[in-house]
């Protein structure tokens, strides 16, 4: 019993690995967003990817255990006598198979009593062997010239050197000698299953420290063929003298010739072996072996006594990559099969992701004639700069071979909301100098000079979020991150840069620029609240909010969608075209609550995935389960089902559920606690660089006060409203994204608020505290009404639009930029005040 749970553990934490492993494989694959499921209790794993285009570069990543081994080797002039006598017991062989057939084929001529006398005789024919190893080589070439004799008759007294050709070569005089290299020969692609048998039989005729191995992928300049190489066996047990255990890093590089190669690095321990190893085989070769098959086998020149190595090969520059990351991704504990493979529908079906692209035209349209009634013709120049950097945006994505996800909607939006926020920023700074009396020329060059400090600060600290989320997330934080950190680099070169350069031409051209007209110009000019005075009304409303929201968190909990808690999943074929979204909705009406659906396959089959009482462990559950299954699709068979047809598991059966498994959770423990470390390594980031750049730590505090505020409203919001709302409201991957989301909205808020204190304090040291955080927060109105609006208005329009499964990731956003937009003003910046008072000093300068 203990030699069992020993063996189980090993296998359950070997699972575990293995699912880590290829989790990490993927995510370095691209940034395509993974869904990971393992399921419960079968060994398997099941992988989503979407948009993927090469299903067969997708097979390696997953499918390769990456053993990493380096290998000593033979030299073929030390051991070809072993081949020559492989070939002639070969050819015994075969010839006593030949006289087994003749036999066999004269005993059915005779009756059947003759037949069974002669039955227990072993007759065999005597075939002619050649003892001389050359002798056979000169045969070789000879048969291989003589038009008469055949093939199959040369194979008959050769078997091996038929497929194999060994690796001998004739000097001037015409002798034969074998090769001083570890290739033992070469054999065509096809051939290599057979030879590999053929060896199987007579591995008794080789030294016990000998192995073979193919490689890897044949020479470019014979395509058609792969050579065979001797490993040396040289420890106890039969394992390689050094594994890829002590590999620390491996990444794509290029070697002298400027092809593909993977360089690696070793650890101490495997730098110490890999010097004595190379010091040992100098002049030899040093075969590299991964899963079995050669990659490169150099030529050892010198001792290596840094553990630095490299694999070479005839392999492109994506092979090269995926190899790189399989190697940083470590080995699997156990080989990885594919058992079954299939082309998953959407989960937004194809009305959902029509209506969400039109909802999204049609809002970004509304931005776009927004910004021209506000900014008049200044306001097409930011359309051009917004324009242009929907264009680099969506174009690296495309070259990075990105797919739209939720996450990567939730970046496209935060990245376009900060677009627009930079375009703003500097518009309200110009028309700020026009109000002042300066002329246009210099009130736009002192525009953009005043508005950079806020610019890079907000998207620096944003960027530092994306940074962070990409380095130590994983999955649907991963991509987020991606998505986001482009569309930083793109909005800060296109509202900087595009749009300075069509103000210089417009001005060099002495056309009119405008940043408004009679009634936007002066917009938001003479407001003037006293937003510290009231600030611990506002404490009073958030407190009452997060209270509320708290008391919902422990009584009635999350609705955690299957991403968390789990389910059950099902595939259904049907006798006519079903729609994901009817099915969706009527089993709603069964579950109490929204299941995922998907088209599995053809268009009459879908996969669906249900929690519906997955924390039932009672014995019925599934029988239950499988009940409201049925109940709830019978209506939209074509044909009437009972339901033991439905569920009937009888081999070739045409309609009904097909499969079913227990799923776990997408988001496994590590995930989260991935997520958690990013988020937590993210908020100190963003608290050092406040304090840094702002020379006060209560900002940083202030920001980070404002982030737990926001993203805790946040989330309550999903227990308040989940079950009263009429759309799902499940805590699901697409939540994780939606936070990060309110997360970078809501620091980029903060941080342009607190460079305009900054601003305002170098300005008028002597005033104030109270005063100048009043004029600064009333200062930056204009650009946070314009900018929360805009992003809004995108947020409402997909909302309303776009579809019942997106809506409830779209309502998050939307609280969030609320929130978000609150908290920069009311509550981030009291916090910094109150812990600040009045002992700012006059050190800090604009």
């Amino acid at each position: 019993k203990e030699v069992i749970k020993v063996i189980r553990a090993e296998v359950s934490n070997a699972y575990d690995r293995t699912l880590n492993i290829l989790r990490s494989r993927i995510d370095r694959f691209g940034v395509a967003q993974p869904s990971i499921q393992p399921i419960a209790a079968t060994g398997r794993i099941m992988v989503e990817l979407p948009g993927i285009k090469e299903p067969e570069r997708v097979r390696k990543l997953l499918q390769g255990t990456a053993e990493l081994e380096f290998w000593e080797t033979y030299k073929f002039n030390e051991i070809s006598q072993y081949f020559g006598e492989a070939n002639s017991k070969l050819a015994k062989i075969v010839g006593q198979s030949d006289a087994k057939q003749k036999i066999e084929a004269a005993k059915e001529e005779k009756s059947t009593e003759k037949k069974e006398e002669s039955s227990s005789k072993d007759q065999t024919t005597e075939e002619e062997t050649t003892s001389d190893l050359l002798k056979q080589i000169e045969e070789s070439d000879t048969t291989a010239t003589d038009q008469d004799a055949s093939f199959a008759e040369y194979a008959k007294k050769n078997p091996l050197y038929a497929y194999l050709h060994p690796s001998f070569y004739q000097d001037k005089s015409g002798q034969y000698y074998a090769a001083q290299r570890a290739e033992v020969g070469y054999a065509a692609v096809q051939d290599t299953a057979r030879i590999n048998s053929m060896l199987k039989k007579v591995k008794n005729v080789f030294p016990r420290d000998l192995k073979l191995a193919w490689m890897v992928k044949p020479d470019p300049s014979r395509p058609d063929v792969v050579e065979l190489i001797a490993l040396k066996i040289t420890t106890r047990d039969g394992s390689a003298p050094l594994g890829g255990g002590v590999v620390t890093n491996a990444r794509q590089d290029y070697d002298a010739n400027g092809k593909a190669e993977i360089s690696m690095s070793m650890n101490s321990e495997g730098a110490r072996i890999w010097k004595h190893l190379t010091a040992n085989n100098i002049n030899r070769q040093i075969a590299i072996v991964l899963d079995g098959y050669v990659y490169s086998a150099p030529n050892v020149n010198n001792e290596i006594p840094n553990g630095r190595s490299s694999i070479s090969g005839n392999y492109s520059l994506k092979e090269a990559k995926d190899l790189a990351n399989i190697l940083e991704a470590g080995k699997l504990p156990a080989p990885a099969h594919i058992v079954q493979e299939a082309v998953v529908g959407p989960s937004l079906g194809h009305e959902a992701i029509t209506s969400g692209l039109y909802s999204f035209i049609f809002a970004f349209i509304a931005i776009l004639l927004f910004m021209i009634l506000y900014y008049s013709r200044a306001g097409w120049v930011s359309n051009f700069a917004l324009l242009t950097n929907m264009f680099f945006l969506f174009g690296v994505l495309a070259s990075l071979g990105a797919v739209l996800t939720l996450p990567g909607i939730a970046g496209i939006i935060l990245t376009l909301g900060m677009a627009v926020d930079a375009n703003v920023i500097i518009y309200e700074r110009i028309r700020e100098e026009v109000r002042s009396g300066k002329g246009i020329q210099l009130a736009i060059t002192d525009g953009y000079k005043n508005a950079y400090s806020a610019i890079i600060d907000g998207n620096i600290t944003t960027l530092l979020v994306g940074i962070v989320l990409y380095i130590f997330g994983s999955g649907p934080v991963q991509g987020f991150a991606t998505t986001l950190i482009i569309g930083i680099l793109s909005s800060l070169f296109t509202a900087i840069l595009i749009s300075r350069i069509i103000f210089i031409w417009l001005l060099d051209k002495n056309k009119t620029v405008s940043f408004g007209n009679k009634v936007t110009l002066n917009a938001f000019s003479k407001i003037n609240i006293k937003f510290i005075e009231k600030r611990k009304i506002f404490y009073a409303l958030s407190g009452i909010i997060i209270a509320i929201g708290l008391t919902s968190l422990f009584t009635k909990g999350l609705n955690e969608g299957v991403d968390f808690a789990g389910g059950r999943s099902y595939v259904v074929r049907f006798d006519q075209k079903v729609n994901p979204d009817d099915i969706r909705a009527d089993l709603a009406k069964v579950f109490e609550e929204s299941p995922e659906v998907k088209t599995f396959g053809p268009d009459k089959q879908v996969k669906i995935t249900t929690k519906y009482l997955i924390n039932d462990e009672s014995i019925d559950s599934d029988d239950k389960v499988e009940t409201k299954l049925y109940e709830g699709l019978k209506g939209s068979f074509k044909n009437s089902i009972t339901k033991e047809q439905f569920l009937s598991d009888s081999d070739g059966k045409l309609i009904g559920k097909l499969s079913s498994a227990k799923v776990g959770p997408t988001i496994a423990d590590d995930l989260l606690k991935k997520s958690y470390m990013a988020l937590s390594f993210a908020l100190v980031m963003i608290f050092l660089y406040i304090a840094a750049r702002f020379r006060k730590w209560q900002f940083g505090v202030g920001g980070l006060v404002t982030l737990a505020h926001d993203s805790l409203i946040a989330i309550s919001m999903y227990s308040i409203f989940s079950g009263v709302l009429p759309f799902s409201l499940e805590i699901d991957q697409s939540t994780i994204a939606a936070i990060l989301t309110i997360i970078g909205y809501s620091i980029n808020d903060s941080v342009i608020i607190f460079d305009r204190i900054r601003e305002y304090i170098g300005l008028h040291p002597k005033r104030d505290l109270k005063d100048n955080i009043n004029s600064a927060v009333n200062s930056t109105l204009g650009r946070t009404f314009v900018t929360s609006g805009t992003t809004l208005l995108v947020l409402l329009a997909i909302f309303i639009f776009g579809g019942e499964i997106i809506r409830g990731f779209i309502f998050a956003l939307i609280i969030g930029v609320i929130v978000g937009t609150y908290s920069s003003i009311f509550i981030s910046t009291p916090v910094a005040y109150d812990l600040t008072k009045n002992k700012i000093p006059d050190t800090i300068k604009k």
